[in-house]
């Protein structure tokens, strides 16, 4: 990954390096644009490839108290997001939310830079695990392909949405919509199909003691709502291209809000369905569990076509979370806090053309992880860096910096904020030490790397950040 030694050089960026003339990025997307670009980034392959991972992560159907607390998690954080973006409406999002939250001539160059850190390994670990799940889909059309020529599809799947990303802002905001007609369709056919054949004693087949509350209940709990969400994640999109968002103090809450609520149920429907239709314990064993429900119901060759569809949605996942990431980089560099290559624009078209391009190489290359290791390296490296610290972020931002303006207050305020950091720890916890050890080497390096940088800038806290 390049853009790792990328990120240990900042060094060469000086301060009069700063690319504040750079004009505003035009706003031209609209709440349909902004809710199906959300919607995309998460209902990618996630719920198509986890639902056998989240029914052995708790033994049963009882796996859907994880779907729950998954939902109620999504919608705290989302709250998070929606009045931290809606206060702070440009790219880059939690980028600036840290900065200003923890301070721009203090510890808040520290938060920030360490989200830049962050981003260059979850942005293409992201795309990348849509396109690994694109990929072990499309083993099911084609089941001699081997695993070399998985992850060369995969690639391959990255670069292409690198190349549709290549745009202006106004018609990427209609290819999204275009992508989520496709994606939503094929997710209400497949909850359709599953209610018209639904059993509901097979799919509530519950095993003794699913739901004793033991050690081993919490654990599998705790696994489950890990894996919902992986499939959550996605609500906050907007916020990362919130630059280019008409009516940002309406439009960024709104968006979030409807995007998980719609997904949540639709998630729930999705699973319930398929486990009407195919007995929880082989569920649990199934790679393609949506192609292979389909031919239960109704045969092979309708099945190679749903499978086709959810090569789409894989797809239209990587388009969006690119999407999203590829506007971090772009941000901080206009700021003189990455290389001023990744502020460069489209000549004609005014998207970030470098960092599309650079972040969509990379994500090419991290297909060469499994899936589950992205999954859990993803969502682990996030709550370490970044998901904490802007639950703490909201509360400095209220009360210590008010010189922001708030259009858009979180309900019942702090209730959602503490939920969703409970939720967050709640989650890490259960997560595994080997991924915990794997964040925290992540944030140590990423600290390391700035305090090196700041003493040879003589920036905070060795001197008098300009």
């Amino acid at each position: 990954m390049d853009q790792l030694s990328a990120t240990a050089g900042f060094t060469d960026l000086a301060d009069t390096h700063r690319l504040d003339h750079k004009p505003p990025l035009p706003r031209e997307m609209g709440l349909l644009g902004a809710l199906s670009a959300n919607m995309l980034n998460m209902i990618g392959v996630g719920p198509f490839i986890t639902i056998p991972l989240i029914l052995s992560a708790m033994g049963g159907p009882q796996a859907l108290l994880g779907w729950c607390l998954g939902a109620l998690i999504a919608i705290c954080d989302g709250l998070v997001w929606a009045e931290l973006g809606a206060a702070m409406p440009g790219s880059g999002g939690p980028y600036r939310y840290l900065l200003e939250a923890y301070g721009l001539n203090g510890l808040g160059r520290l938060m920030s830079f360490l989200f830049l850190w962050q981003t260059v390994f979850i942005a293409p670990l992201s795309a990348a695990s849509g396109a690994v799940g694109f990929a072990d889909y499309a083993a099911y059309l084609m089941p001699g392909i081997t695993p070399a020529q998985l992850k060369i599809l995969a690639a391959a799947a990255c670069l292409l949405a690198t190349v549709l990303l290549y745009r202006d802002i106004r018609n990427v905001g209609r290819l999204s919509v275009a992508l989520w007609v496709v994606v939503i369709a094929t997710l209400v056919w497949v909850v359709g199909a599953g209610v018209s054949h639904f059993h509901a004693r097979m799919a509530f087949d519950f095993p003794p003691g699913a739901f004793h509350l033991s050690k081993q209940f919490f654990g599998g709990l705790g696994a489950a709502a890990l894996i919902a969400m992986y499939d959550y994640g996605g609500y906050f999109n907007v916020c990362l291209f919130a630059e280019e968002v008409r009516k940002p103090e309406r439009t960024i809450p709104r968006s979030i809000i409807l995007s998980i609520v719609i997904v949540g149920v639709l998630y729930l429907a999705l699973n319930i369905s398929v486990i009407g239709v195919v007995p929880y314990r082989e569920a649990m064993h199934s790679r393609a569990i949506i192609s292979e429900f389909t031919q239960r119901l109704y045969g092979i060759r309708i099945a190679r076509w749903v499978t086709l569809l959810i090569m789409w949605t894989a797809f239209s996942s990587i388009f969006a979370l690119l999407l999203g990431y590829t506007r971090v980089p772009y941000a901080a560099a206009v700021d003189g806090q990455f290389f001023a290559a990744f502020a460069r624009l489209h000549p004609k078209k005014r998207f970030p053309s470098f960092s599309v391009a650079a972040m969509g190489m990379a994500s090419a290359l991290c297909c060469a992880l499994s899936l589950t290791q992205l999954i859990n390296a993803i969502l682990v490296i996030q709550i370490v860096i970044q998901f904490v610290a802007q639950c703490v972020a909201v509360a400095l931002i209220r009360h210590c910096r008010r010189h922001i303006q708030i259009p858009f207050r979180m309900w019942f305020y702090p209730v959602p904020m503490i939920l969703a950091l409970l939720g967050w720890i709640a989650i890490l916890v259960t997560s595994g030490s080997r991924y915990i050890v794997l964040a925290f080497c992540v944030l140590a390096l990423g600290a390391a790397a700035y305090l090196w940088r700041a003493r040879l800038r003589q920036d905070w806290p060795f001197g008098v950040a300009s």
